[in-house]
Order: C-alpha cells, then structure tokens, then sequence
C-alpha cells in the first residue's frame, strides 16, 4: 500500500449536516476498497486564488490514508461527480509526512537554537564532503 494525501475543497455554504455527509462518502471509498484511512482535517473557509463557479472562497479538507491506484481512482471519480466538491487533488507521499510536521512544531516551541544546530551540522559535512570528493 502506498501513502496518499487528498486536499478537496467544497462549497463555502454547506451545513454541517451535509458536510458530515461527503466525508462519511470519503470514509467509505476509503474503507470499500481495502484502504487505510489516516486522518481527516477541516482546515476551513479561506479564500481561493480565483473564483471558481462564482465562488471566492472554498473550504478546504485534507485526507490521508493508504491505498492502491484503484482507490485513488474511485475516490476522485465520486469527487469529480459531486456537485458540492469545487476542485480536488491526490498526491502520492514518499514518505510519512508526520516527521516533517514533528520537527516544524519542535521548531515553534522554542527549540530553533536546536533545531538550527543541526541544519548547520548537515550543511557543513555537505560542503566538507563536497570540497573533499
């Protein structure tokens, strides 16, 4: 099983009720066709870089879970059949993304002496490895 992120934005109007609705659909693509379903975020209303259908704003999702090729398949083919999804986009991750996330927050909470310590130990054996070789 492969990594996948899906960030869809949909109708800034919606009420919950049917906002609860898409994401039980999500979930049971997910679930249907043997994915792993990770986390899904409501990161809100925030204004689009252009109208689309006459909308400025959208709200945003962001879906992660495991699966195959055929569940990324079905999954945008509901998406792009919904009329309350306004766009949407599946990316295939390298590799977990939650360490990346780790050493940002690390980073907020005051351990930048830390964190820039060893950005400059890394830059610094990359540069002596590259004068050397």
């Amino acid at each position: 099983m492969r990594m996948y992120e899906t960030i869809y934005i949909v109708q800034p109007d919606l009420g919950d009720e049917e906002i609860k609705t898409l994401s039980t659909k999500v979930q049971d693509v997910i679930a249907g066709m043997n994915g792993d379903f990770k986390r899904l975020e409501d990161w809100g209303i925030r204004k689009l870089a252009y109208p689309i259908n006459k909308n400025p704003r959208g709200r945003y999702f962001y879906l992660r879970f495991d699966g195959d090729s055929p569940l990324i398949a079905e999954l945008e083919r509901r998406l792009r059949l919904d009329d309350k999804v306004i766009r949407y986009q599946s990316v295939k991750l390298e590799q977990d993304v939650v360490a990346a996330a780790a050493v940002a927050k690390s980073a907020e909470e005051g351990t930048e002496e830390v964190a820039a310590e060893e950005v400059a130990a890394v830059t610094e054996a990359e540069t002596t490895t590259t004068v050397e070789g």
